[in-house]
C-alpha cells in the first residue's frame, strides 16, 4: 500500500515536473525589458539643436515619444515598439496583444543584451561561451527529464527496481542542470556587468538619457518550479527502486 501510494505521488510530481520544465524550454519569456531614449527631456532644444522660445510651435515625430520592448527565452529574442503612454505596457510582453511587426531572431547563440558594438571582441567572445555552456545546460537538463520519463514508463509494468533507480537518476540530474541554468541566468542578469556596460555605452553612443527596464517572465518563474517537482520525484523514484529490490528480489 505504502508503495502504491508512494508510485502515485513520483508519477505526479514526475508529470509536473516535465510539464513545467517543457513550458520553461519552449516559451521565449525568460527575460522582458524595455528601453527608451528621451533625446530632449526638458523640451528646451528643438530639431537640429535649436533653442526653443516661448511661443514656438515643435513638431516631433513618434518616434521621440517610443519605447522598444523585448522579450527573450532559449529559441528567440523578439522585439517590438510601444507608446509609453499606453496603460497596458507590460501586457505587450505576454502572449497576446502583440503587434505583427514583432522582429525575431535566434537567441540561443546570441547573449542579450551584449552585442559587438558594445563590447570589443574578447568579451562578445567571452558572452557567447557563457551563453553556449547556458543552452548546453538547458539541453541537457529537458534530455535527461525526457529520458527519465521514459525510463519510468518501461519501468512501471515490469516493476523493474533498474529502471525505477535510473529514471530516478534521470530526474535528479535534470534538476541539477537546470538549477545550475537558473543560477547561471541570474548571474547574467544581477551580478556580471554586462548590462551596465550596455547601458553606458547607448548613453555615450546614442542617447544620454536611454532608459532600460529588465524583469523575468513567466518561462523564468516556470523554471523553478520545474525543479522543484523534478528532484521530488527523482527521490522518490530511487526509493520506489530501493524498495523494490529490497522486498521483492
Amino acid at each position: 500500500m505504502k508503495l502504491s501510494v508512494a508510485l502515485f505521488f513520483a508519477g505526479l510530481f514526475g508529470a509536473l515536473a516535465a510539464v513545467f520544465i517543457l513550458l520553461s524550454f519552449g516559451t521565449d519569456y525568460w527575460l522582458l525589458a524595455s528601453e527608451s531614449c528621451h533625446p530632449n527631456p526638458d523640451g528646451s532644444v528643438g530639431p537640429g539643436g535649436v533653442p526653443i522660445e516661448r511661443g514656438d510651435v515643435v513638431v516631433q515625430d513618434g518616434s521621440s515619444s517610443g519605447i522598444t520592448l523585448y522579450h527573450e527565452g532559449f529559441f528567440w529574442r523578439c522585439s517590438f515598439g510601444g507608446n509609453e503612454g499606453d496603460d497596458d505596457l507590460l501586457w505587450k510582453l505576454w502572449f497576446t496583444n502583440q503587434p505583427h511587426s514583432k522582429v525575431c531572431m535566434p537567441a540561443y547563440l546570441f547573449p542579450f543584451p551584449v552585442s559587438q558594438q558594445t563590447h570589443n571582441a574578447t568579451a562578445y567572445d567571452s558572452a557567447i561561451i557563457y551563453r553556449s555552456f547556458w543552452s548546453v545546460f538547458m539541453l541537457i537538463g529537458v534530455a535527461a527529464v525526457l529520458l527519465g520519463g521514459f525510463f519510468i514508463i518501461c519501468a512501471a509494468p515490469f516493476a523493474s527496481h533498474g529502471l525505477y533507480k535510473a529514471g530516478g537518476g534521470l530526474f535528479l540530474t535534470s534538476g541539477l542542470f537546470l538549477l545550475c541554468v537558473v543560477v547561471m541566468y541570474v548571474l547574467w542578469v544581477q551580478v556580471l556587468d554586462v548590462v551596465d556596460v550596455y547601458i553606458d555605452y547607448q548613453r555615450t553612443a546614442l542617447c544620454p538619457n536611454f532608459q532600460l527596464s529588465l524583469t523575468y517572465g513567466l518561462s523564468f518563474m516556470f523554471a523553478p518550479v520545474g525543479i522543484f517537482f523534478c528532484l521530488l520525484a527523482g527521490l522518490l523514484f530511487l526509493l520506489v527502486g530501493r524498495t523494490i529490490q529490497v522486498h521483492y528480489h
